[in-house]
């Protein structure tokens, strides 16, 4: 007896142990479905909606001012300039779509007690008015080396700023007074060498300073080696605050320069919204000018148009268009400010210790959704058309996750994580503050859930060596665990922290690397999202490590879809996108028709035929989702119909050894727990014999309900 009240306690307590009861009913999994979708309606109902009318044209009209040299060796740079003004704004123009409003202001400079010294034309529309102002400049003075480089600055700096691009176009071939901002050794004969010592005491520091406060992107370009030590000296000033400043390779100082631009890089890279500010601010560079005069145009109008770049991502970290309309205006000199990040956090710089569950010192038990994996033929259309057809299903989960983040943003923290049945890595994406609903993470997953369902048929027309993948995104809410109740968060594969970003939601393009195999996809991948669904979507602000990756942004020609996404800017996306964008051989290969001259008319063409290849699918696990090729994917006679990448495979055939809670004798079942994790169930209770007779038995008492209703309604029909 006393033996047999022994074993009884050890199997209560193994009971106990192994958990009780596995999982959600298949009611209570529809019921949390229905709920989320009616969260979701709603939220985009109360939503009042993203006001994206007219930004693409606030964001790229600009204010062009040529701050130029007029003593007398650079007549022929004025003539120059006054005989391209007009093709450079037209450019201009038309690189913008013929959208944006272009203002241009000349100040011309000369010597301490020259005549005329500033001349100054503020910002106008006409180009005949500048035409006529630079005809009437005449190229005289300068009688020392130096000229007064500080005066023309001053001047431009009063100059009417008033649109969001700002650009300065500076030409001259002769460095400053004052020895520190001339070559060594300095001018042989400068009669204010000592800085500050000019007729009206300026100084660079200042005036370079307010220039930035101004967010004025400052291009100098270069004639002569004389002013190699003045461009340094503005590169260094701007990279204090921008990653993408630039010396020209001719320039002395241009191994000194790239140290530089290699340490800011670096800094910004672990500094809390750092990355993205450093790409916004203000950039200097210098471009060789030389004698060819007919490169003017062409370096004035790329100057431009990756200023626009740099202010679309500024302008992106706003959180409204409204609170930018707010600002923008006004032709007084004033700062326009950005969101800071006021909630920085301290963060992990150890390295993850992936094989140490105890380093993960926060255990939560979360509940929430994960998109479903089926593709078939018609997916990527019936997804196109409604919302209801990107699926998703009920998860639940335990995660071990590092109570501190590796990396910030303005609104959200990464922390790494585990989940409690899997060796895969994780990360956990939370919001500092309750800015966000389950509603606004379960629209982010359904849009990762279609780009992927993109990516498939753009990697079956391109090849597997040319593909791309999306990360699969879960949208999670804690139950317990030390965060708060309720709080929201996402678990998404951790692919690493080297993350390259290949284009933005506007018209940010990533040419630092024109020739990168993964850069060329991603433009692409944009392209075709937006001719397979006929200009319904694009898919854009893709960003990761290699050819995966997350967080992108979509744009919608319906603006009832996807309302609650802040990077969804609807037609205005598709003019920033198709602005910068420029065809390559993947589009090529693709026979894409769709180009930015049909993006202001809206009259399109596009490929009509798209051929079905279904030579790849999805990993099962929910929480992986990688795409697979159909010939190399891991099955399981196990487990028929479900695919498996090579991650997930060895993690399925690890088991474990549970007692059946059926009522009977004591017996144990295998079962591989990492299979219902990767379904987000828990494991179940009862063996596979007991499991079909609870089936049985279940479809037995539906057919009897069944019966019962069919009856009661014949009796309630004939009234017997």
């Amino acid at each position: 007896m006393r033996r047999r009240a022994e074993q009884e306690q050890l199997i209560a307590e193994r009971l106990k142990l192994e958990g009780s009861a596995s999982g959600i009913s298949s009611s209570e999994a529809n019921h949390r479905l229905s709920q989320i979708k009616r969260e979701v309606q709603a939220a985009g109902a109360t939503s009042p909606g993203r006001s994206t009318k007219g930004i693409f044209k606030d964001t790229c009209s600009t204010d062009l001012l040529f701050l130029i040299d007029t003593t007398g060796s650079m007549g022929c740079y004025i003539n120059t300039a006054k005989e391209q003004v007009k093709s450079i704004v037209k450019d201009i123009k038309e690189a913008f779509l013929n959208e944006a409003e272009i203002r241009v202001a000349v100040v011309g400079y000369k010597d301490h007690g020259d005549p005329g010294n500033p001349e100054f034309l503020d910002f106008t529309t006409s180009t005949d008015e500048v035409f006529l102002f630079l005809n009437n400049l005449s190229a005289t003075g300068g009688d020392d080396e130096p000229e007064d480089v500080l005066g023309g600055v001053k001047q431009a700096l009063n100059a009417s700023w008033r649109q969001q691009t700002r650009c300065i176009i500076h030409i001259a071939d002769a460095p400053p007074h004052g020895r520190e901002l001339q070559n060594s050794p300095p001018c042989g004969y400068d009669r204010w060498a000592t800085p500050g010592s000019e007729p009206h005491g300026l100084t660079h520091p200042a005036l370079l300073k307010q220039l930035i406060s101004l967010k004025v992107n400052y291009a100098f370009l270069r004639i002569k080696a004389a002013t190699d030590n003045m461009a340094f000296t503005f590169f260094k000033a701007y990279s204090d605050t921008s990653s993408d400043c630039k010396l020209h390779t001719a320039n002395r100082y241009y191994t000194q320069a790239n140290i530089i631009a290699a340490a800011t890089h670096v800094n910004v890279r672990g500094s809390s919204s750092s990355t993205s500010k450093a790409k916004a601010a203000p950039a200097f560079q210098e471009m060789e000018l030389g004698t060819k005069f007919s490169a003017l145009q062409h370096l004035v109008v790329k100057m431009v148009t990756s200023s626009a770049s740099r202010t679309a991502v500024r302008l992106s970290a706003q959180e409204t268009y409204d609170s930018l309309k707010t600002k923008r205006r006004g032709i007084e000199l004033r700062e326009i400010r950005e969101d800071e990040d006021d909630n920085a956090e301290l963060l992990e710089t150890a390295p993850p210790q992936w094989n140490s569950s105890s380093w993960f010192d926060h255990v939560l038990r979360v509940e929430g959704f994960s998109p479903d994996v089926v593709h078939g033929t018609g997916t990527l259309d019936d997804m196109m058309a409604h919302d209801d057809a990107i699926m998703m299903s009920v998860t639940q989960l335990s995660i071990r996750k590092r109570s501190k983040p590796f990396a910030q943003g303005a609104m959200r923290v990464a922390s790494y994580a585990l989940t409690s049945l899997s060796t895969t890595p994780y990360v956990v994406k939370s919001y500092k503050k309750d800015r966000k609903k389950l509603a606004h993470l379960a629209e982010d997953m359904r849009i990762q859930a279609l780009c992927k369902a993109f990516a498939l048929e753009f990697n079956a027309l391109v090849g597997e060596e040319s593909s791309l993948d999306f990360i699969a995104t879960t949208c999670l809410k804690v139950k317990t665990g030390p965060a708060s109740k309720d709080a929201v968060m996402s678990l998404e594969p951790f692919i690493g922290t080297s993350y390259v970003k290949y284009n933005g939601n506007k018209n940010y393009v990533n040419d630092d690397i024109p020739n990168d195999g993964f850069n060329k996809r991603a433009q692409a991948f944009s392209h075709f999202t937006f001719e397979r669904s006929q200009g319904r979507f694009l898919v854009c602000d893709l960003q990761g490590v290699g050819s995966l990756l997350t967080d992108p942004a979509i744009h919608t020609s319906d603006p009832e879809r996807f309302k609650l996404s802040d990077t969804n800017l609807g037609k205005e996306g598709f003019k920033f996108f198709f602005q910068a964008h420029a065809c390559n051989e993947f589009c090529v290969k693709l026979a894409l028709k769709s180009n930015k001259s049909m993006v202001i008319p809206e009259r399109y063409t596009f490929r009509e035929h798209w051929p079905r290849k279904d030579i790849t699918a999805c990993c099962s696990n929910k929480l992986c989702g990688k795409i697979v090729h159909l010939a190399t994917v891991k099955k399981s006679t196990k487990y028929p119909g479900f695919y498996w990448c090579g991650d997930c495979w060895p993690q399925l055939s690890s088991t474990t050894k549970l007692m059946c809670v059926a009522k009977g004798p004591t017996h144990e079942f295998e079962v591989s727990k990492f299979f219902y994790e990767s379904q987000g169930t828990s494991a179940p209770r009862k063996c596979n014999a007991h499991r079909e007779e609870d089936i049985e038995m279940s479809r037995a008492e539906d057919t009897r309900y069944t019966r019962v209703k069919e009856r009661n309604s014949i009796k309630n029909c004939t009234g017997v």
